[in-house]
C-alpha cells in the first residue's frame, strides 16, 4: 500500500501531466537548453499542493487546472490609465500577446529591447546566459514549480539590456480582453556595470497569468521596479522575480495590489556582491464583498557578501472576508558579515471576517550582523478615530486617513516622488470606491 508521501507525490505528478497535456511547449532557439532543464526540474517537483509547506495557506488548485477559469473583463472607467502622465516607453501585451499597434517603437528606446517570441528564433543571444539561470538558482532551498513551468512554457516576454542610465522608464502595460486567456510571460533584464533603469508594470495580463522576471544587477547598477496590479476582481495572478545583485548594486521593487481573486507574488533575491542593497515592498488592499480576495507575498533574501542591506516592508488592508498572507525569510550565509536585514509585515483588518497569516523567518550563519523581523495584525485605532471625528472629520474619511497613514511605510519605499504620489492617489481612489 502506498504511503501518504507517495500518494501526495502521485497527485502532484498527475496535476502536472494534466497541465502539460493542455499546453504546446515552445521548441528550439537559444532557450532550448534552459527550457529542457526547467522541464526536468518541474517533473521532479510536480505541481504544488496544500501539503507543501509554502502552499498550505494558499490553495493552488485554480493555478494547477489545465484550463484557466473564466474571468470577467474589467473596464476601469473611473480612473485614468496607469502611468499615462509620465514620459515613458510603453510596451503593451494584450492577454499575453505583444501588440505592436499599441506599443512604442522598440528601436528608439535608449535601451536594448527585444521580444522573446522573436529573439528565440536565433541560436545565440545575449540573454542566453540568463534565461532560466536565476530561476534555477532560486529553486533552493524551496521548490518553485510554477517558475520552472514558466521557464519551460513562456511564449513571449521582453529581453531588456541596459548599458547606461535609461532616459525614460520602460512601462509594460498588460491588457485583459479575453475572459478565458491564460498567459505565460518571461522577462529578462540585464543591467551592466553602472547602469540604471526604472521598470513599470501595470494591469492584469490575462484571466490567469504567470510572469517570471529575471534581473541581473551588475556592479554599481540600479534597478527600480514599480508594479500596479490591476483591479480585475476575478483574475488569477502568479508572479516571480528572481534577482542577483552585484557589488554596490541596488535593487528596489514595490508592488501595489487591489482586488484579484488569487494573487501570489514571489520575490527571490540573491545578494552576491559587497555593499549591495535590496529593498522589496508591497501594499495590498482587498475587499471580499464582491468575490474572494486572497493575496500572498512570499519573499526570500539571501545575503552572501559583506555589508549587505535588505528591507522587506509589506502592508495589507483587508475587509469583508479578504485574506492576506506573508512569508518572508532572510538567510545570512557564513562570512556575510555586517549584514543589515530588516523585515516587517503588518495588516489592518477593517472587520472581524478578514484574516492575515504571517510566517517571518531568519536563518543566520554569521556573527556580526543586525537582522530583525516583526509582524503585527490589528484593527483601526479607536483613539485616533475618535480624535479625528471629534474634530468634525466624517467617519469614512477618518478611516481612510488612518488607512493611508498605515500604508505610508510601504509606499515610502518608492524613491521617485511623482511615482509615489501616483500610487498614493490610486490607493485613495480604491478606498473611496470601497468605503463602507
Amino acid at each position: 500500500m502506498a504511503t501518504a508521501k507517495e500518494r501526495n507525490l502521485a497527485l502532484k505528478a498527475d496535476a502536472l501531466d494534466a497541465r502539460l497535456a493542455a499546453m504546446d511547449l515552445p521548441k528550439g532557439g537559444f532557450t532550448a537548453t534552459a527550457r529542457a532543464d526547467a522541464l526536468a526540474r518541474l517533473k521532479a517537483m510536480g505541481l504544488p499542493g496544500r501539503r507543501d509547506e509554502y502552499w498550505r495557506w494558499t490553495n493552488p488548485t485554480a493555478l494547477n487546472a489545465p484550463e484557466a477559469p473564466e474571468a470577467a473583463i474589467f473596464n476601469p472607467k473611473d480612473e485614468r490609465a496607469n502611468f499615462d502622465t509620465f514620459e515613458r516607453v510603453r510596451l503593451v501585451f494584450v492577454d499575453g500577446v505583444f501588440s505592436e499597434d499599441l506599443s512604442d517603437d522598440l528601436v528608439n528606446t535608449g535601451v536594448e529591447i527585444s521580444r522573446l517570441a522573436e529573439a528565440d528564433a536565433a541560436d545565440i543571444h545575449w540573454a542566453q546566459s540568463l534565461y532560466g539561470k536565476l530561476e534555477a538558482d532560486g529553486q533552493k532551498p524551496v521548490d518553485r514549480p510554477y517558475a520552472a513551468l514558466n521557464t519551460a512554457a513562456a511564449t513571449d516576454g521582453l529581453l531588456i539590456k541596459v548599458t547606461g542610465q535609461a532616459a525614460k522608464p520602460v512601462h509594460i502595460d498588460y491588457l485583459h480582453e479575453d475572459t478565458t486567456s491564460d498567459a505565460i510571460l518571461h522577462h529578462v533584464v540585464k543591467l551592466e556595470e553602472g547602469a540604471e533603469i526604472t521598470l513599470l508594470e501595470s494591469g492584469a495580463a490575462a484571466a490567469r497569468f504567470s510572469i517570471v522576471t529575471e534581473v541581473d544587477v551588475a556592479k554599481g547598477a540600479k534597478f527600480h521596479h514599480i508594479r500596479v496590479q490591476g483591479r480585475s476582481q476575478e483574475r488569477l495572478a502568479n508572479t516571480h522575480i528572481f534577482t542577483r545583485v552585484g557589488e554596490e548594486g541596488l535593487f528596489k521593487s514595490f508592488t501595489m495590489t487591489s482586488n484579484g481573486q488569487l494573487t501570489r507574488n514571489e520575490c527571490v533575491i540573491d545578494i552576491v556582491g559587497d555593499n549591495a542593497m535590496a529593498h522589496v515592498a508591497g501594499a495590498a488592499v482587498g475587499d471580499g464583498r464582491k468575490g474572494p480576495f486572497h493575496h500572498d507575498d512570499t519573499v526570500f533574501i539571501t545575503h552572501g557578501a559583506l555589508n549587505g542591506e535588505s528591507r522587506q516592508v509589506f502592508k495589507k488592508v483587508l475587509k469583508n472576508g479578504a485574506q492576506g498572507i506573508f512569508q518572508g525569510k532572510i538567510l545570512v550565509k557564513e562570512g556575510a558579515q555586517k549584514t543589515d536585514g530588516y523585515q516587517i509585515s503588518q495588516s489592518l483588518l477593517l472587520d472581524g471576517d478578514s484574516q492575515f497569516l504571517a510566517k517571518p523567518e531568519l536563518e543566520i550563519y554569521a556573527d556580526d550582523v543586525a537582522c530583525s523581523h516583526g509582524s503585527t495584525t490589528g484593527a483601526i485605532d479607536e483613539t485616533a478615530l475618535f480624535y479625528l471625528r471629534s474634530r468634525g472629520v466624517p467617519k469614512g474619511i477618518a478611516v481612510n486617513l488612518l488607512v493611508l497613514s498605515f500604508m505610508a511605510d510601504a509606499v515610502e519605499e518608492i524613491e521617485d516622488e511623482a511615482l509615489r504620489d501616483d500610487v498614493l492617489s490610486r490607493l485613495e481612489g480604491w478606498l473611496a470606491r470601497h468605503a463602507s
